[in-house]
């Protein structure tokens, strides 16, 4: 649900070293996306064995989350939808619960249920028409989070009906991230960054003491940035629609659907979104732009330690409370 491209809204923007700590970085392909994994270490072989134990670390948890691996558990739910129920991992157990809460604090705008939806809309340039409403309508019969069923005595995970699928697209990289990050720490690491694809996570300091810094970009005009932020401890995610989208009539739909109708979601051209945790800026993000500016900005006011910042589809910025930004437009 997520465009790929989301990952160059974030520049990370690196001081040289002062002392002996020294930054060192490796770009790969993990989860079937870009990953940019950064870590303060003495030298390169150290260097090279933190990120060795991060890669390490997302390839399990994709091992988990994949709903393309046969052999994963989130495949396994979802073969047995409407069967009986999966005995799944605490962990797995965990991130579904968790997903459902934020299922809720959203009211739907964000679903793992959306996956079972009928690849109806295509955003690499062969749809030259809209989806029949009767299409659409088809699409969303097998999505709807309530109808996933946890049992947590037995630890099994039940879907109502048949057909049903989950999929971790709009939570599970930011959910790596974290996982990544809390495992990096455990192993005494002072101070990195997992960037999955712009699901951003940072721990410490750069090794001159300064906090780690992002520049957010223009969507419109990427070698533009209209603010620069401080992250402490910090996760920030972005999602966009400017790279994927088809126009009809005059309005332009987004990869990002609606789990609820079916339609995407409209409006926007991106949204930002600062938490404790990659995982849940990663949902809130998606859900800013299913549920719009004036009710995803109304839901983050709500939200202790969460902030975002909203550019609508005329190129006008909007934050939450806290933010210190002014007002403005993004000029082409």
């Amino acid at each position: 649900m997520r465009s790929f491209l989301a990952y160059f809204i974030l520049t990370i923007i690196f001081i040289a070293p002062i002392n002996a700590q020294q930054i060192f970085n490796r770009t790969l392909k993990l989860m079937g996306s870009r990953f940019d994994i950064t870590v303060v270490a003495e030298n390169r072989q150290q260097g090279d064995q933190y990120i060795d134990w991060a890669v390490a670390e997302i390839k399990r948890i994709e091992k988990i989350i994949s709903s393309w691996d046969p052999k994963s558990e989130t495949s396994k739910i979802n073969r047995n939808a409407g069967i009986k129920p999966v005995k799944v991992s605490k962990e797995l157990f965990d991130l579904i619960k968790r997903s459902k809460i934020i299922s809720d604090l959203t009211e739907g705008a964000f679903d793992i249920s959306y996956a079972s939806m009928d690849k109806i809309w295509k955003f690499d340039g062969s749809m030259k028409k809209m989806p029949s409403p009767e299409a659409i309508k088809k699409s969303v019969e097998k999505v709807g989070y309530r109808n996933i069923i946890l049992d947590k005595k037995n630890q099994t995970v039940f879907f109502k009906k048949k057909g049903m699928k989950i999929g971790f697209g709009a939570i599970g990289k930011g959910y790596a991230a974290d996982k990544a990050k809390k495992m990096l720490i455990s192993k005494g690491v002072k101070a990195g960054i997992i960037n999955a694809s712009g699901d951003m996570n940072t721990w410490g300091t750069k090794p001159d003491g300064k906090p780690w810094t992002i520049a957010i970009t223009n969507p419109m005009n990427k070698k533009k940035a209209f603010g620069v932020f401080e992250l402490k401890e910090n996760a920030v995610v972005t999602s966009g629609n400017y790279e994927k989208y088809v126009i009809f009539d005059g309005v332009r739909y987004t990869h990002i659907i609606n789990p609820k109708t079916g339609y995407p979601a409209t409006g926007l051209l991106s949204a930002t979104v600062f938490a404790p945790k990659a995982e849940l800026a990663d949902a809130l993000a998606t859900s800013i732009f299913v549920m719009g500016k004036d009710i995803g900005i109304d839901l983050i006011n709500q939200i202790p330690n969460v902030e975002c910042l909203v550019v609508d589809d005329k190129g006008h910025v909007f934050t939450s409370k806290n933010i210190n930004i002014k007002n403005q437009k993004y000029e082409n």
